[in-house]
C-alpha cells in the first residue's frame, strides 16, 4: 500500500497538484493521502498519527510544491516532527528501514538548466539523505516543471493529468 504525504498549503488554488491527486484518486487503489496542510491547520501535528501512518506502507510520496527552492514549511515541520528520533533513527530508530521514499514535485518554473546544471538535484538533496539516514530506499524524483500559476491553465492541467499518470505507473511498478 502507499502512503501520500500532501504538503501543498492551497489545494484550492492549485491547478497541478489537484489534478495529480484527482488522477491518482481515479487510477490508484491502496493510496492513503494525508493532506497535512488540511489536518493541521494550525500546524499542531499529531505525531503518533503521522508515524502510524508512515508504518502501514512501503511506499512514501511526498507531494508539494517547490516554494522558493524549498518544500513548503508544514512538510518541513512534518519532517523535524515525525521523523524522531529512535523512531525513525537513533540505536532502535529502524521503524522506516527499507521502506521507498519518492518525491513528487510541482515547479513553476520550466527548467534549471539554464544556470549551467541541473540545479534542481542540489534542491532535493536534503530529502534524499534524510531518507537514506534514515535507512529509506531513495527513488528518483517525479518532476513537473511549468505549473506557474502565470502559466496557460489548459496546458498545466494537460501535464499535470500526465504527471497523475506516471506516478500512477511508477507505484505499480514500485508496490
Amino acid at each position: 500500500m502507499t502512503l501520500m504525504i500532501l504538503g501543498h498549503p492551497n489545494m484550492a488554488q492549485s491547478i497541478a497538484n489537484k489534478t495529480i491527486i484527482e488522477t491518482l484518486q481515479q487510477t490508484v487503489t491502496d493510496l492513503e493521502i494525508r493532506n497535512i496542510h488540511q489536518l493541521y491547520p494550525n500546524y499542531q501535528i499529531d505525531v503518533e498519527q503521522e508515524q502510524a501512518a508512515l508504518l502501514r506502507h512501503d511506499l512514501i510520496i511526498l507531494q508539494y510544491p517547490m516554494y522558493w527552492f524549498n518544500m513548503p514549511a508544514i512538510l518541513k515541520l512534518w519532517f523535524d516532527e515525525v521523523l524522531t528520533y529512535q523512531f525513525a533513527y537513533g540505536s532502535q530508530g529502524d521503524k522506516l528501514k527499507g521502506k521507498k521514499l519518492l518525491q513528487s514535485l510541482t515547479i513553476g518554473q520550466k527548467s534549471y538548466q539554464e544556470y549551467g546544471e541541473n540545479l534542481i538535484d542540489h534542491f532535493l538533496e536534503s530529502v534524499k539523505f534524510s531518507s537514506l539516514y534514515i535507512q529509506m530506499e531513495y527513488l528518483p524524483p517525479a518532476l513537473l516543471y511549468g505549473v506557474s500559476p502565470f502559466d496557460d491553465k489548459t496546458e498545466i492541467k494537460t501535464k499535470a493529468l500526465q504527471h497523475g499518470q506516471q506516478l500512477a505507473e511508477l507505484i505499480k511498478s514500485y508496490c
